[in-house]
């Protein structure tokens, strides 16, 4: 039986970094790492204050981050995987669609993720076997059962131009979805395929910081991760297909998985 401490662990450590960026967030200076890819102070701190959170409890489990963090303990099958903020371009121009996302690993299969939004209060957790929750209230994806029905959300790569295999997959989804967006959080959208709130995410260009909470979050909701071309997933490769595990499933899959 899994723990459920890890969760409140895991909650804990996701409000004192989500706290971390709203204090920051009127005073940051920015740095860019790569074209279009803001990068700031904010995300450090929040990173030092998640991790002191966790490993005050934990010190020896591994952990795996976005700004720089990568702790291995060859003696521990335990693995926090950390992104102390989802969403940095957002962030830096006020919009109000980023997060905090933490996902656990047990022998490389996810037991724990919670993803937590401070400009709503929202947090969305689930632990292996139990289900997901939103501020602990249950939730469950959508009913939508058709493409033409279907608000999808995709992730592009930072690079993107219109020679790239991802925006001819967008824009081959937008000639059949009802809408299609781009959000700039993909922990968030993952968040909202299992709350119900978009009918489907999918993106090939994710690092495991990006997809680990929200994947298991997904699908202790009832939603389905697979591949874009419907094998199982893994996040450690770049290609992740969510959504409400109805029909639309089956049809993105035909719609992304042999696009060149």
């Amino acid at each position: 039986m899994i723990d459920t401490e890890f969760v409140s662990v895991a909650e804990n450590a996701a409000r004192r970094g989500g706290l971390v960026l709203q204090q920051w967030s009127e005073r940051f200076t920015v740095r860019e790492k790569s074209p279009a890819n803001l990068v700031t102070e904010a995300d450090f701190e929040s990173q030092k204050a998640i991790l002191q959170t966790i490993r005050a409890r934990y010190p020896e489990h591994s952990f795996l981050g976005e700004e720089g963090l990568c702790e291995s303990r060859p003696d521990s099958e335990y693995r926090w995987i950390i992104d102390p903020l989802d969403g940095t371009s957002n962030y830096v121009h006020h919009f109000p669609y980023y997060a905090v996302s933490i996902g656990l690993q047990c022998a490389e299969s996810l037991i724990v993720g919670v993803i937590f939004d401070p400009t709503r209060d929202e947090m969305f957790s689930a632990c292996r076997g139990h289900g997901a929750t939103l501020n602990n209230g249950p939730i469950q994806p959508s009913a939508v059962d058709e493409i033409g029905q279907a608000m999808a959300v995709a992730s592009l790569p930072v690079s993107a131009d219109e020679r790239s295999p991802a925006v001819n997959r967008f824009l081959r989804v937008l000639e059949s979805a009802q809408t299609v967006q781009r959000t700039g959080s993909a922990a968030l959208n993952l968040a909202y395929v299992a709350a119900g709130r978009l009918d489907a995410f999918w993106s090939s260009s994710l690092k495991p910081w990006d997809v680990a909470a929200g994947a298991l979050i997904v699908e202790e909701a009832g939603g389905r991760t697979t591949r874009m071309d419907g094998s199982r997933l893994n996040i450690e490769i770049p290609d992740i297909l969510a959504s409400n595990g109805r029909g639309i499933h089956e049809e993105l899959q035909g719609l992304l998985s042999d696009v060149s």
